[in-house]
């Protein structure tokens, strides 16, 4: 709390020197915005040059470039009359007079400028102005989804697959390079809906609200250290034109149907932009078939289970942006976003039990389920940003308030065997943020950053358990319910430097250091074995990047960074989850944080028909926390316990590229492979189901077609391998993916046809796992082929441009289980 006092104090400290600062000011000034684009395609001129002169007058006042969107901002304009000169290669020089501010007006809203190009440089210029798939920028590869042809009525999860170096495996658990321990935002702030069922929650995020997808593999010291893996951003679609905009877009097919409509309002200096996007999935019928076998000197038993499952999905997502300049240096922003989603369940299952050792106590038997799962609540923040005189001196403060609920209800019924199961889990997830970021350009080859956070999370569980009295009916079991309470509050602060070096070099360092403390507080009247405890220690996070320009187009860098994934709650709470009465869990709350080191040597180049990026990385976890099973005593089923089995070194590589072998055509390519060896310490060497070194790989191609009469086809072919852990493996997957999409009206509406595997029906994954004294084996079988229709249609100003990054970012907990019993689910189309 004193921590966050103290973030309070030096903001306002600073806004009151600042408001002193101000008061004396005798001329007002105000702003000058507009938006470039080619006169041609329609599309945004980046890079092109600004500047501005008084009237009458040749000496340029002031200039600045046009930003990947085309847009531009001239500030600290004071009133007058101006003329605005704009040019870029390949285009004819535009020049607008007679631009004028006044006391009562002191912004000018210019509004699209279009560039003519010059007519020996035509070609060229159109392929300028078209923006690429993937681009791989200094900190992080940026997916463009807009070009994604075979998006149109899909959700997040479809997305992520088609994204380098992201994994998504059959139940939607989203990895980088293999490593789930990834953050997850939105518009560069958390969700905290994610918090407890990232899985669940990306499935309700329709594809046609997302405008790019961000992916940070070597984040520097000013992120939050929490994510091995790194950091995927969510960027969604936002106008910043002036009047008013908006877009409807949608799809229908044979396994899920959404909707999506946005409205945005710029006027001045103030912009307000609503969106609400809603995803309904067909129900879907999977089967399965597994097996557990225990041998040992106790027992030595076989179980096959063969069952079928079907699941409905559905998920609303709402947001509202916004904000207002209150002039040239200060700026306020605001946005509430609401999420609501769940799946319900129903399953039947046919069971064998043999006993080789004791026949009678053998077994068939059949089992009936059936559970629901929903999840919802709102992200509110509130950022202030103050701008100083010097180009990129900056001030910002963020706040943040996330409210998330997850309700999950279940029910086993069994003819023999097993005793019947009720419960109900009531959980609720309340976090407070406050973060302060100062950036100060001290020369024009040196920038400092510094600031600091605070996170207060307040997490409760309420587990309601419920058993068969004499007449089979349910009542409240005391003794095997339980209230977990969890409480974890984070403290940081960071410094960051970068600097211009002569030759071609950037080198940018930075620390930062997190202070952790928890309290776990374990309920239950009955049972007096269990305790509250705390936990708390300090972690120093340094960071450094080294890059070498080898011309404009090419460059070499050399990264370091180190990690950290906090134990979240799913990987604490003591009591145990027996939903899945032969799979069950229990945390474990004296578990350490995983720390990862990441070194990577990247070469990236570019040019008008090619993009390559490849690298090559160490990594190394210490303290690696992974699920452990063992035998429950009854020898009828497994317990996972999460532990810290010890410590991994992983070497791999990945590679990107894009060619343009013809203007009509562009093939795209990744590969990413790397090696799991983990090394367990102690009593955990006994668990390792194999030795030696695996190497694990996810790779796409895909190809765009860019036919006469605005018509376009794409196609995508996915491949994942298999993912090892100490006890066994998980499934590898394939995927196949076509989509042809027509625009009309001037490309203001659009008709897109979709179809998922058309070439194989069914998708089937097999996972095997063993440890002392057991194996198992399960196959899963889910329908994977799908046709749909999307359609899209804007109205107003076309030009979107990415939410403002600044604000919440709370990229800190290692999530565990991504989706909240939502396995079986595919994360495809």
């Amino acid at each position: 709390m004193k921590k966050i006092i103290l973030l309070t104090v030096l903001l306002f400290s600073a806004i009151a020197v600042q408001s002193q600062t101000f008061t004396g000011t005798s001329s007002l000034k105000g702003k000058i915005t507009g938006t470039v684009i080619d006169s041609i395609t329609k599309a945004p001129v980046d890079y092109a040059s600004i500047s501005i002169s008084k009237i009458n007058l040749d000496k340029p006042l002031t200039g600045t470039l046009t930003d990947a969107s085309g847009t531009f901002k001239l500030n600290e304009i004071q009133v007058g009359t101006y003329t605005l000169t704009i040019s870029f290669i390949g285009y004819k020089d535009k020049t607008i007079k007679e631009i004028t501010t006044t006391d009562s007006k002191l912004d000018f809203e210019i509004g699209e400028i279009a560039l003519s190009p010059e007519t020996n440089t035509l070609k060229e210029v159109v392929i300028v102005g078209t923006a690429q798939q993937v681009v791989n920028k200094i900190d992080k590869i940026v997916y463009n989804v807009e070009k994604d042809l075979t998006a149109g009525g899909g959700n997040a999860t479809d997305v992520l697959q088609k994204v380098p170096m992201v994994n998504v495996d059959i139940n939607g658990n989203v990895s980088i390079r293999g490593d789930a321990n990834v953050r997850v935002l939105i518009n560069g702030k958390p969700s905290g809906a994610t918090s407890a069922n990232l899985a669940d929650v990306l499935k309700t995020i329709p594809a046609d609200q997302i405008k790019n997808i961000e992916v940070v593999t070597s984040p520097s010291a000013k992120y939050d250290a929490e994510g091995s893996a790194g950091i995927i951003n969510i960027i969604t679609k936002q106008k910043s034109t002036s009047g008013v905009s908006g877009s409807v877009s949608g799809g229908i097919g044979t396994r899920q149907n959404n909707f999506n409509a946005n409205i945005n309002y710029n006027k001045n200096r103030f912009s307000l932009s609503a969106n609400v996007g809603f995803n309904n999935g067909w129900p879907q019928e999977s089967s399965s078939e597994s097996t557990q076998a225990f041998d040992n000197s106790s027992a030595k038993s076989l179980q096959v289970t063969k069952g079928i499952n079907e699941v409905k999905r559905s998920g609303l997502l709402a947001s509202v942006n916004a904000g207002y300049d209150f002039n040239t240096f200060n700026s306020l922003t605001t946005t509430f976003r609401y999420n609501k989603g769940g799946f319900e369940r129903t399953g039947t299952n046919d069971n064998q039990f043999t006993d080789y050792m004791n026949a009678s106590n053998s077994s068939v038997y059949k089992g009936e389920s059936s559970s629901k799962n929903a999840f919802g609540g709102f992200d509110w923040n509130l950022n202030y940003a103050h701008k100083f005189s010097k180009e990129g001196h900056e001030l910002t403060f963020s706040s943040q308030w996330s409210h998330s609920i997850v309700e999950t209800n279940y029910q086993n019924i069994y003819s023999s065997f097993y005793t019947n199961q009720k419960a109900n889990n009531d959980g609720a997830n309340n976090e407070y943020t406050l973060q302060l970021d100062y950036t100060l350009p001290v020369t024009e080859k040196f920038k400092l950053e510094a600031g600091g956070k605070s996170i207060t999370r307040r997490i409760s569980s309420d587990f309601q358990n419920y058993v068969p009295d004499s007449q089979n009916a349910f009542v409240f079991d005391p003794i095997s319910s339980n209230l977990y309470n969890y409480n974890q509050d984070v403290t940081s602060i960071y410094s960051v430097g970068t600097v211009t070096l002569p030759k071609g070099f950037t080198v940018m360092a930075g620390a930062r250091f997190e202070n952790t403390a928890i309290k776990g507080d374990p309920t239950n009247e009955l049972q007096t074995d269990l305790n509250p405890f705390t936990i708390k220690y300090g972690t120093f996070i340094p960071s450094f990047t080294l890059q070498k320009a080898l011309s404009q187009s090419a460059s070499l860098k050399l990264t370091y960074s180190k990690r950290i994934s906090r134990p979240s709650l799913t990987y604490l709470n003591p009591f145990i989850n027996k939903s899945n009465i032969q799979a069950q869990t229990q945390g474990n709350p004296t578990l350490d944080p995983e720390i990862s080191q990441t070194v990577e040597l990247g070469y990236s180049t570019f040019s008008q028909k090619r993009t390559i990026n490849i690298s090559a990385y160490y990594k190394y976890t210490a303290d690696l926390i992974e699920g452990i099973a063992t035998p429950l005593q009854d020898e009828t089923g497994t317990i996972t316990n999460y532990q810290n089995i010890g410590s991994n070194k992983s070497f791999g590589m990945s590679f990107f590229g894009s060619v343009n072998p013809f203007k009509i055509l562009t093939l795209r390519g990744n590969f990413n492979a790397f090696t799991y060896k983990p090394d367990p310490t102690g009593i955990y060497s006994l668990e390792q189901s194999s030795n030696g070194t695996s190497i694990q790989y996810s790779a796409f191609v895909s190809g765009t077609l860019q036919l006469k009469n605005n018509i376009a086809a794409e196609a995508f072919i996915i491949q994942n391998s298999s993912k090892k852990t100490l006890q066994g493996t998980s499934p590898a997957f394939n995927l196949m993916v076509f989509g042809v999409k027509k625009q009309f009206w001037n490309k203001a509406a659009s008709l897109g046809v979709n179809i998922v595997s058309p070439f194989k029906k069914e998708l089937e994954f097999k996972q095997v796992s063993s440890g002392q004294g057991f194996s198992q084996s399960s196959t899963f079988k889910f329908p994977i082929r799908s046709f749909g229709l999307t359609f899209s249609y804007n109205f107003g100003s076309m030009k979107f441009t990415g939410a403002k990054k600044k604000g919440i970012n709370n990229d800190d907990l290692k999530e565990g289980e991504q989706n909240n019993q939502g396995g079986g689910m595919p994360a495809m189309k």
